[in-house]
């Protein structure tokens, strides 16, 4: 009786899939999973893309983030680089909560130079978790959402360092400059969502905005935060126009232009160009501000309430403490669904205590009592509670469930290569995930490893161009190793 044929590795039709990966997951993660596997299929089949048009950044900082990924150690996974760079921006949270709890100071100068580095560590952490993830050859869609997510709980903690560096206190101008942040980075987030690319400007905060933070807080170490109070013609001479205005006149009125009249717009424009041209309509897009305008809605009716205490007493560090991780939440929840090619999101659970605060701090339009101040911090306080449970339970099985489907871990390194599925149930065998970011570090490798690195690239550049042939009109779903393409006409949506 003859022998049974030995399956191929390039027909995974052939071969049941590893124990991990079979139905998504091992037993255990199986109980524990926080989404189905119709919806992890995608992520076999995901490549992440991103444009940045920064003169800084491509003929500066390129180089300084190519030398400092080199001094990491090839142990060390990418997102255990991302969460090292969280750390700086979580312990001067701490710090300023020791020596500038009221936002204003001012405070040792050793704590803004604190900060400034802070900053920059978790800016460049930021920058090279990607390039330490191909040079590891651990580049997994893992990356990008964990990544991202660390992105958005930043938002509103970096930028409290900033509102502290500049002396603005719990005010409104100290909670615009806390929160203002959340803007462009949902609107990217929503932008990325349709256009499949993530883009940055020639001038975006990422980078430029991060420097120009950074210098902020070099100057209040310098000069104290006092410094932002005097009038220009004081600290720049009397050559600057309306010299007798100071910074901070003017800082809410430029970071507002640049978010209305240059990143909202492209925001827009690059979306409506993405719905165009996969021939779907546009108008039901903006359906899709829903939660930021809820977001943003229930901050100023609170914040702008003449009976909340927030303000008065202090409590703007706690107040966006806690936004931290509702914000986080919500544009997380978009690049989920932008991995798994799910319907966008419109609601997170931890949107409704923001709206019940903001109800609870108005109670006196309908004639009803106002809320004490010892209530209104014990709301917040609980808010904060729920928020952080909520929060870590969610992305906890989130990452479990991708962890245990791909077959990888999220803070250490596994030596298994990637299985890329192709149509018809055809698969390409790399050590490295494809995306557009690899040519830029093949530079490192030596002369056989660059060169085998781009015959896979380009392998993979085939397959990907035959994937993207069929993008818009196209899902890939599959099951047990097998990839099959069906219809699917609001792929976008």
């Amino acid at each position: 009786m003859p022998s049974r044929p030995k399956p191929s590795w390039v027909d995974t039709r052939a071969m049941p899939p590893p124990k991990t990966l079979r139905n998504g997951a091992n037993d255990l993660s199986k109980k524990r999973s926080e989404l189905p596997e119709e919806q992890l299929v995608h992520l076999k089949s995901y490549r992440y893309q991103s444009v940045d048009k920064s003169w800084i950044s491509n003929n500066i900082l390129r180089h300084y983030w190519n030398f400092m990924v080199e001094l990491l150690p090839l142990w060390l996974a990418p997102n255990a680089v991302t969460l090292l760079g969280f750390g700086f921006i979580v312990a001067n949270v701490c710090l300023l909560e020791a020596y500038i709890p009221d936002l204003v100071g001012p405070a040792p100068s050793w704590v803004y130079f604190s900060f400034a580095f802070g900053l920059w560590a978790y800016s460049t952490m930021d920058n090279i978790d990607g390039k330490q993830a191909r040079r590891t050859g651990s580049s997994s869609p893992l990356g990008e959402l964990f990544d991202h997510g660390i992105d958005s709980l930043n938002c509103t903690l970096a930028s409290l360092l900033e509102t502290a560096s500049m002396g603005l206190g719990a005010t409104p101008a100290g909670a615009f400059t806390a929160l203002i942040p959340c803007l462009p980075m949902f609107f990217s987030t929503w932008e990325t969502y349709h256009t499949h690319v993530l883009y940055l400007g020639y001038f975006n905060g990422p980078t430029e905005g991060l420097i120009i933070a950074c210098l902020l807080m070099i100057v209040s170490g310098i000069f104290g935060p006092q410094i932002f109070s005097l009038p220009m013609r004081e600290t720049l001479g009397d050559w600057v126009p309306y010299g007798h205005l100071n910074f901070l006149d003017v800082w809410i009125p430029i970071v507002s232009g640049a978010f209305l009249f240059a990143h909202l717009p492209g925001c827009v424009l690059n979306v409506v160009a993405a719905r165009r041209k996969a021939n779907l309509p546009i108008l039901p897009v903006f359906l899709e501000w829903t939660p930021i305008i809820i977001f943003t809605s229930a901050i100023c009716a609170w914040l702008g309430s003449p009976n909340t205490s927030l303000l008065s007493e202090n409590r703007l560090v706690l107040f966006c403490v806690t936004l931290s991780f509702v914000f986080g939440r919500m544009t997380t929840k978009i690049i989920l669904a932008h991995l798994t090619k799910q319907p966008f999101p419109y609601w997170t659970v931890l949107l409704l205590p923001l709206v019940g605060g903001a109800v609870l701090a108005n109670l006196h339009i309908i004639g009803m009592p106002s809320i004490s101040a010892d209530f209104e911090l014990l709301y917040l306080r609980s808010y904060l509670i729920f928020a952080i449970i909520a929060y870590s339970r969610w992305a906890v099985l989130v990452i479990n469930s991708i962890c245990g489907y791909l077959g990888i871990k999220c803070l250490r390194i596994t030596p298994k290569k990637n299985v890329m599925p192709l149509v018809g149930g055809v698969g390409l065998e790399t050590s490295v995930f494809i995306d557009s970011g690899y040519y830029e570090d093949s530079g490192r490798m030596g002369k056989k490893e660059e060169d085998k690195g781009r015959m896979g690239i380009e392998e993979g550049g085939r397959i990907m161009e035959e994937w993207d042939k069929n993008e818009e009109e196209m899902e890939y779903t599959g099951k047990r190793g097998n990839t099959v393409m069906e219809e699917e006409d609001n792929d976008l949506a």
